[in-house]
């Protein structure tokens, strides 16, 4: 039983350990800090959409690079729809996905325990600093 036990914990965080794994892959691109702010401000929007010149209002510290990259990296994988309206001059909107759209709660879910755990989190943080710089 201890062995069929730790066959089964290898296949599990096989996950982990391969980086061309395709799941891996997404997970990075769903966690890391550009995507959940570009979801979230999208998902805070009316009809979930805006204008990428909002985006990057509402995302302080963000370059128009690396939004462009993250707007395309989430319409690749199916969270973002881009709308090209043909206007001069151009108009363009993204807007969540039904994809998109069921990211919300899962992200709802770890900003609270953000919120609920950054003051412990701090604490531990100027700890260690103090630490350090002795």
């Amino acid at each position: 039983m201890g062995k069929d036990h730790a066959e089964k914990f290898k296949k599990k965080i096989a996950i982990w350990n391969d980086n061309d794994n395709p799941f891996r892959q997404f997970l990075s691109r769903i966690a890391d800090k550009w995507s959940l702010l570009v979801i979230v401000v999208l998902a805070n929007k009316p009809k979930n959409r805006c204008r990428f010149s909002e985006l990057k209002k509402e995302i302080p510290g963000i370059s128009q690079r690396m939004l462009t990259t993250t707007l395309r990296n989430l319409e690749q994988d199916g969270l973002v729809t881009r709308h090209v309206f043909p206007e001069i001059p151009p108009r363009v909107e993204y807007e969540l996905t039904d994809l998109g759209l069921s990211i919300r709660a899962p992200i709802k879910v770890l900003f609270n325990w953000l919120r609920e755990n950054w003051p412990a989190a701090k604490k531990v943080r100027e700890k260690y600093a103090s630490i350090k710089d002795n």
